[in-house]
């Protein structure tokens, strides 16, 4: 039986192996070591509150993962309290696929983020995880742009 919990401090080392393990199947490749930086923002912003992740579990082992970090920006008419969830680390173990684990996952991140004011959640969504998102309503904005420094 799959149980969903919230990520604490416990189970950090194993919920920062698993999103290696996600952007490794995405297909980073870059040779660093991520896991400083990766623990130097959940410690940070599990304590001050702007991240959340919910967890799925089966028994004792995680299956499954999500995130949301909230940001703000300047208030504009789509988003009127400047307030956005940017959706992460959603991760099922490939045993677990297709048994409803992400869409769990992501509902009680998005109900996170609408209990902390936020008027919108975006996402960079996987090849595999685009329908995931289009069938739980997200919509694909084509302007989205970036800019590596």
């Amino acid at each position: 039986m799959i149980t969903y919990e919230k990520l604490t401090k416990e189970r950090l080392d194993t919920f920062i192996s698993m999103r290696i393990t996600q952007l490794r199947e995405e297909g980073a490749t870059e040779d660093i070591d991520l896991v400083p930086n990766l623990r130097d923002y959940y410690d940070r912003h599990m304590a001050d509150g702007t991240f959340v992740s919910w967890l799925a579990l089966d028994g004792d082992r995680i299956v499954g993962t999500s995130g949301m970090s909230f940001v703000e920006k300047p208030p504009y008419f789509g988003c009127p309290s400047g307030k956005m969830g940017l959706l992460s680390s959603m991760f099922t173990d490939p045993g677990y696929r297709r048994m409803g684990i992400a869409k769990e996952l992501l509902s009680r991140v998005v109900e996170e983020a609408r209990a902390y004011g936020c008027g919108t959640v975006q996402i960079t969504a996987s090849d595999m995880g685009v329908l995931l998102y289009s069938d739980f309503g997200f919509v694909k904005n084509g302007n989205f742009m970036q800019y590596k420094l």
